[in-house]
């Protein structure tokens, strides 16, 4: 379903995540005080807009209580990302996602109404660590502080040609296979009698320590 998006803030964080909701054929208002990164992004989002946001009544005016989502992607100007972000929940924003460059101005974001705070840098160093360190983890999205959702490739001949209820992931690490992919091939919302094969790929959410427990498990 087609959602709309008010991107405020086009540095690089902002920019891919216009991007991103583009190449997926979302509505995007992308917006910033700076001239040069909206006309980078006026052949990308769906409407672009050089503007302060620092201004009540331009966001009035954008009537950002009508997106479904306001992005936030102001990180290194800390008075304008808060109130940029305590605007918005005031005018009606339905859910504010906002990025923060510090822990500080994380906690000061939710405490002025952001619904989300966002750490890019952060997460980004802890994806390359957990890249580093584990054995069959390819990626990790983490959901929350204890949630993840992660891809492992199965090089483990003990889980190979076993089905889902033979593997018990729900049970011995309280995962749940969302997804399984052999080559090409996505397997979405597998069968419980699917079987896994030799460098499968498994899509699995659930907590994070839970994860890297059945990383460790696994033989390389």
């Amino acid at each position: 379903m087609k959602k709309n998006f008010a991107v405020l803030g086009l540095g690089r964080f902002g920019q891919s995540v216009v991007e991103t909701l583009a190449e997926t054929h979302q509505d995007v208002l992308a917006v910033d005080v700076q001239e040069t990164p909206v006309n980078q992004m006026m052949d990308v989002a769906t409407q672009t807009l050089i503007a302060d946001t620092r201004d009540e009544e331009v966001l009035r005016g954008l009537n950002i209580d009508t997106f479904d989502y306001v992005i936030v992607g102001i990180g290194n100007n800390m008075e304008a990302s808060i109130l940029t972000t305590m605007l918005a929940k005031e005018l009606g924003a339905k859910k504010v996602i906002a990025k923060a460059e510090t822990a500080d101005q994380g906690r000061v974001l939710q405490r002025v109404g952001a619904d989300q705070v966002v750490f890019p840098e952060r997460d980004m160093g802890h994806s390359i660590v957990r890249k580093l360190l584990s054995n069959h983890i390819l990626n990790f999205i983490d959901l929350s502080d204890e949630y993840t959702l992660a891809e492992i490739v199965i090089t483990d001949p003990n889980f190979v040609n076993q089905n889902l209820i033979q593997l018990n992931l729900r049970e011995r690490f309280d995962l749940t296979v969302i997804a399984i992919q052999h080559g090409r091939k996505i397997n979405i919302s597998p069968n419980p009698t699917d079987a896994v094969q030799l460098h499968d790929v498994l899509t699995v959410v659930g907590p994070i320590e839970n994860v890297e427990k059945l990383d460790e498990t696994l033989k390389k």
